[in-house]
This record gives structure tokens, C-alpha cells and sequence, in this order.
């Protein structure tokens, strides 16, 4: 594979659109907002600073990744000679199907259509294609740069020839390739959201302050930080969301989102991206813990 595109400027396009890139293939970021492909484009050569600071990489690392990465807000970048279309657009099946039929009829028969859903049916995607063979799930892990994980998922129509490349192209990236089957959730948000909505409902029920929570977890469970503060840099409106997939497709009462997280997101207060969730990053080097 030589030629990806990559549809969603958002968080997880823009880290997408940088791993290959630095990787030293060619990349187009599609997003129709070219306000947002700035922004995009200011965030990867942030990222690209700080790896140089840290000596992970050199200037001339730096002009090479940017220099094999094209901006464009014409879905018709998409053709018959690109390799791969990842698509990392918002957590919404129609909307995700639609740009998946247009993937399909711009592609060429050899192209992969892949989806970084984290939550989302891969077969209902495909359905919307004209070779379902040809669609995976890469579901990436935030922040893209740093994480080693993508989830593979194959859905029963997913060629296993399809799979074998995925795998053999993600260890290329230096991430680590898991597959999985195409079950709501997959494997990573099936487990990590009932433990966000526990944490919630242990906030809601008054058992321990937000900061209490998330210390319990990072310093008893040696995790990287904690669920309330994972869940705002993740977004609580796509902790929502997933969660009310699950709950719709699962019909266990573990997914049901609580009422506390069902309120942040009614107000507008979604995480990191709107300086306010559980925590408050008005100044984003210094959350702070707010009192429920």
C-alpha cells in the first residue's frame, strides 16, 4: 500500500492521518471544513514539535511527514489507485454509511474501505458497499501517535486476505494489530464503558469526589489515569453515544448511560473540547477537579 486517505479531520483523523504520514506514505486528509483541516494540520506540527523536543524525531523527520501529507476538502481525492480510505467521521450509522457509499463508488476494486467506528456494526457498513469483502473496522486508541493498540474487526463478509493486509500494514505503523469479530462494542468499549458509567454513578451516588475516584483507580488499578478524566478526553458525548449502542443492541442495564453523564452532555459540557466535563481546563496544563 502507498496511497491512504483519511475522511474526519477531528481528533482521531488528524492522529490517523499523522502515523501514516510520518510512516512515509502518502496521505490525503479529506474534511469539507477546510477551517478544520487547518486546524488539523497546526495540531500534527505541534505533535511533530514535541517529538523533536523529546529527540523522538529530527527536523528532517518533521518536512518529511508533512511533506507526504496533502490537504483536501474534495471527497473526490478518493480513486481508483488509492490503497486505503479510513474513515473517522462522527458516531452516527446513516451518516457513516452514506460517506461509505461514496467511498465505494470512488474507490477501485483493489481499494480497502476501512472505518475507525468504536462502537458501529462494520457489516452494516459494508452492506452499503458494492464488495463487502473489502470492509474492516481499524479502530484506534487516543491519543493515534502514542497508542500501540488498533482493534482489527472483521465482520463475516471481511475477506481474510483483507485482514492478512490490515494486520501486516498496522505492524507497519509500529502499532500492535488485535483482531477481533464484529460484535457491538468489540472488544475495548464493551469493556471500558461500563466502567466510565460506574465511575459516573459512584460520583452520582457521593462514594468519592471526582479526583478520589480517579486516584483509586490510577493508584490501586495502575492505570494511566483515571475513568472521569479518560472519559473527557475521549468526549462524554461519545461516551453516550456508545454506551447507548450498546444498551440498544445489548439489552443489559450495565450500558445504560447514567443520568449525571446524560446531563454533562445536555448542557454542552462534553470533556476536554469544551474546557469542561468532570474537570475544568481553562487552563489545559492544570485540570481541575470540579465538585458534584
Amino acid at each position: 500500500m502507498k496511497s491512504i486517505a483519511v475522511i474526519g479531520s477531528g481528533t482521531m483523523g488528524t492522529g490517523i492521518a499523522q502515523v501514516f504520514a510520518q510512516r512515509h506514505y502518502k496521505v490525503v486528509l479529506i474534511d469539507s471544513n477546510e477551517e478544520a483541516l487547518e486546524r488539523s494540520k497546526r495540531t500534527i506540527e505541534k505533535s511533530l514539535d514535541i517529538q523533536i523536543s523529546k529527540e523522538l524525531i529530527s527536523l528532517e523527520d518533521k518536512e518529511s511527514t508533512l511533506n507526504h501529507l496533502i490537504l483536501s476538502s474534495d471527497l473526490h481525492s478518493i480513486n481508483s489507485s488509492t490503497d486505503l480510505v479510513i474513515e473517522a467521521i462522527t458516531e452516527r450509522l446513516e451518516v457513516k454509511q452514506d460517506v461509505f457509499k461514496q467511498m465505494d463508488q470512488l474507490s477501485g476494486p483493489h481499494t480497502i474501505l476501512a472505518s475507525n467506528t468504536s462502537s458501529i456494526s462494520i457489516h452494516k457498513l459494508s452492506e452499503v458497499t458494492s464488495d463487502p469483502s473489502r470492509v474492516i473496522g481499524m479502530h484506534f486508541m487516543n491519543p493515534v501517535p502514542r497508542m500501540p493498540l488498533v482493534e482489527i474487526i472483521q465482520s463475516k463478509s471481511t475477506d481474510v486476505s483483507i485482514v492478512d493486509q490490515i494486520v501486516q500494514l498496522t505492524n507497519d505503523l509500529d502499532k500492535i494489530p488485535v483482531v477481533v469479530n464484529d460484535h457491538p462494542g468489540f472488544v475495548s468499549n464493551r469493556i471500558l464503558m461500563p466502567m466510565i458509567n460506574e465511575a459516573i454513578e459512584c460520583l452520582g451516588d457521593g462514594v468519592a469526589t471526582v479526583d478520589g475516584i480517579d486516584q483509586v483507580m490510577k493508584l490501586g488499578m495502575s492505570h494511566p489515569m483515571g475513568p472521569l478524566f479518560l472519559a473527557d478526553l475521549i468526549g462524554l458525548d461519545v461516551c453516550k453515544f456508545i454506551l447507548d449502542v450498546l444498551y440498544k443492541e445489548l439489552h443489559k442495564e450495565k450500558y445504560k448511560s447514567h443520568q449525571l453523564l446524560d446531563q454533562l452532555v445536555s448542557e454542552g459540557h462534553l470533556g476536554r473540547k469544551t474546557n469542561r466535563g468532570f474537570y475544568d481546563y481553562t487552563n489545559p496544563k492544570n485540570p481541575k477537579p470540579i465538585s458534584f
